[in-house]
């Protein structure tokens, strides 16, 4: 065949096909007596191989090496096997990635309507601060996370508490991640969310899922939001990696913070601190 035969088949370009010959990645074709490169489908195998393999990264000559190899020894090369097994790893990273990414877009959407159902609320003007409890099951860490955090970049216009269903005090993780970015919460504490059932919130917001599905009623009308965060407290491993759980989660509240404080101020200068029906 040639070798526009051999590039529609692989689904490039001729061009590509004799640049990976001209690389090493390929054999020098067959030219027939009219002088025309003569390919077969030993070639079509390799170049797909080849293709393959400059997706995950290697050089042209390296990539005709293994698939030479794949396709002599008629199995995956050993070179191969780190590769294909760190392509996995990526993979599996970027699903994560995707799905946080839809879960804060899920969330942002629960703000934006908690938000415009606080402006129709036709309620009165008041001075009185926004009101919200971050609830979790055990007011160790992310409870307490996004309310040092709300607490810092809400200022004033922020009344912040944070509470657990099951409290079992506060993570030293939490105090270090906080304090890496100038929070001093050595002196915080758990508290549990029966202290809090007799008062009203504008925004009632869950972190985790256990919390979500045992959280009590509160008096009045509110906004209920729930943020399903990871739970940093059940990574393993070292001192180092224990801490780095903590970062990321708190990382991952001001991402979800940033739009709420947003639009919940643009709430409130309606109806700040009034509490509405979700």
């Amino acid at each position: 065949m040639r070798v526009a035969d051999v590039a529609r088949r692989v689904g490039i370009a001729p061009s590509a096909v004799r640049f990976y010959e001209s690389a090493g990645a390929l054999p020098p074709a067959h030219r027939a007596g009219n002088g025309y490169r003569e390919y077969d489908e030993r070639d079509v195998a390799r170049l797909r191989l080849v293709i393959t393999l400059r997706r995950l990264g290697l050089a042209p000559v390296e990539a005709g090496r293994l698939a030479t190899l794949c396709l002599t020894r008629g199995a995956v090369d050993l070179d191969l096997q780190p590769l294909i097994a760190g392509q996995r790893v990526a993979i599996e990273r970027q699903r994560g990635d995707l799905a946080r990414l839809a879960a804060e877009l899920d969330d942002l959407e629960a703000t934006i309507d908690a938000a415009r159902r606080a402006t129709q609320g036709g309620s009165t003007v008041t001075d009185a601060p926004i009101r919200v409890l971050f609830v979790c099951t055990g007011n160790s860490a992310r409870s307490q996370l996004a309310e040092a955090l709300l607490q810092q970049h809400g200022g004033p216009a922020f009344e912040v508490h944070s509470a657990g269903t099951e409290p079992r005090g506060i993570s030293p993780y939490t105090v270090r991640a906080l304090a890496a970015v100038g929070i001093d919460w050595s002196a915080a504490r758990s508290k549990s969310v029966e202290g809090f059932l007799g008062q009203p919130f504008d925004y009632v917001i869950t972190v985790c899922d256990r919390a979500r599905q045992s959280c009590p009623v509160f008096p009045g009308s509110y906004n209920s939001l729930h943020w399903g965060l990871a739970d940093p407290a059940e990574v393993d491993g070292s001192d180092a990696e224990k801490l780095a759980a903590f970062e990321r989660t708190r990382m991952e509240v001001m991402m979800r913070l940033h739009p709420f404080i947003e639009l919940a101020l643009r709430a409130g200068a309606v109806t700040p601190g009034v509490q509405q029906r979700p």
